[in-house]
């Protein structure tokens, strides 16, 4: 089959009315169909509505602000991750997939039909107040998060170096929220993360962005040219990006021209990847480490290598997203994220809700009790003031509760951040994953060069 063109701003990982019009009411051949009549007639409706706001609503309203709500209201039924974009939000969405932004550091979705952190971001604010993967947004600051949508909780958590923000956070096995007090700053990822342990290639990405196949090739030549043994894919609390990207990070592995992931649009359009480059790790043995923090184009990277036997899945489950956004540019400047098509790995199986399930399932032990009976990591900021007891204890669903993107998320224990060294990567001496890794790793080696006489 031709092969799709691949260089589409997809991410995987949440129009004013004269636009609407424009393109719905004056569009040739509009009247021709019943659908167009009947979309016609409700906007009618909206049009009466909008007047009678703008004539009698108690307050001044301004029609660019009624407008993007109406906007961001009919958004919020389809699914969390479709969202509008206003024009800032769409350039600062533009800065971010380049490895750059400003906030606090924390990959958010929606879990259980709640705000959920994906994962914080290594080195940001959040990773260093010690908020976790599976951790839920209850507050920003001191506004609810049940009315957000994904987008609108990224924009009041974004904000100029230096700015505080505070999060009230409900963690499982923690009865009463906690509230964080976060100093923003200029976030700044290193997608990939590369070292050399017992002669086996260790990389690490955090998250897929426009530049992750290219920095990850250059791991690549430094193994080869260290002529390392094996070679360990981390994508654990990697929570996602650029479906480019997972294209360009599978290629490394997969022989040219293997299928790496297909897309189907809700009218069974299909969408075909493949593997194009021609300097691969092909001859070497592949680890893959995921856990519930691996979303997205992590699981889209894991779910190619395991189809094909290409890796062996190491971790636990992976978080389940299996749904492709596509932004869209709009005419003044701001954008849409749309959810447009789910995707599937090569061997057809789609990952929504279910996500991929390691070949040998390593789960990291519970935190060690300290004296004080309390789990020996890192505890939260201990100025942080948490709320009086008995207030903001209810669950938070989702604007529009479940929906076809996230029904049926699955919930349970959080992922654990792996231990970390002083330099801030895994410690080989404390994390059990890591450990199993190397040791497959190193009887692939003792097995392939047994002989049998």
């Amino acid at each position: 089959m031709e092969q799709q063109p691949r260089r589409k701003s997809w991410v995987i990982g949440p129009m004013i009315l004269v636009a609407l019009l424009g393109g719905v009411l004056i569009g040739k051949g509009w009247e021709r169909t019943g659908h167009a009549s009947e979309t016609y007639e409700e906007l009618k409706t909206f049009s009466e509505v909008l007047n009678q706001v703008q004539r009698h609503y108690v307050d001044e309203t301004k029609t660019k602000d009624l407008v993007q709500g109406a906007i961001r209201g009919m958004l919020s039924t389809l699914d969390p991750h479709s969202a509008y974009m206003t024009p800032e939000m769409y350039k600062e969405m533009q800065v971010e997939t380049k490895g750059e932004f400003g906030g606090v550091g924390i990959q958010i979705g929606v879990k259980d039909s709640r705000l959920a952190v994906i994962a914080p971001i290594e080195g940001t604010p959040a990773q260093r107040a010690g908020i976790k993967a599976g951790d839920f947004i209850v507050k920003v600051n001191d506004e609810t998060t049940k009315d957000l949508t994904l987008m609108d909780a990224v924009a009041k958590m974004r904000g100029p170096k230096g700015t505080k923000v505070n999060l009230t956070i409900q963690r499982e096995g923690i009865p009463d929220p906690l509230v964080f007090t976060l100093v923003r700053d200029t976030i700044k990822i290193e997608s990939v993360k590369s070292k050399v342990i017992e002669n086996l290639g260790y990389v690490r990405l955090t998250q897929f962005q426009e530049a992750t196949g290219r920095d990850l090739a250059k791991a690549i030549k430094q193994f080869r040219d260290q002529k390392v043994q094996g070679a360990i894919l981390d994508l654990r609390n990697n929570p996602g990006g650029l479906l480019t990207a997972a294209v360009d990070v599978s290629e490394q592995f997969l022989p040219n021209g293997k299928l790496v992931v297909f897309t189907k649009s809700r009218e069974g359009k299909k969408d075909e990847w493949f593997a194009k480059s021609k300097d691969t790790l092909e001859e070497l043995p592949v680890i893959v480490m995921v856990n519930e923090g691996s979303a997205s184009a992590s699981e889209i990277v894991a779910g190619a290598l395991q189809d094909y036997g290409r890796a062996v899945i190491v971790g636990t489950t992976s978080f389940g997203k299996g749904s492709v956004q596509t932004i869209l540019p709009l005419g003044d400047g701001s954008g849409l994220r749309l959810t447009t098509a789910k995707y599937y790995t090569p061997k057809g199986r789609s990952i929504q809700s279910t996500g991929i399930t390691p070949d040998i399932v390593v789960k990291l032990p519970a935190p060690s009790a300290g004296k004080d009976g309390k789990p020996a990591e890192k505890e939260p900021d201990p100025k942080a003031v948490k709320p009086p007891v008995g207030k903001d204890k209810e669950t938070v669903p989702h604007s529009n509760g479940k929906t076809p993107d996230d029904t049926g998320a699955k919930g349970g224990p959080a992922p654990q951040t792996p231990p970390l060294d002083s330099a801030g990567d895994p410690s080989l001496e404390q994390d059990v994953q890591l450990q199993k890794a190397v040791e497959l790793l190193k009887s692939w080696k003792i097995f392939k060069e047994m002989k049998v006489s």
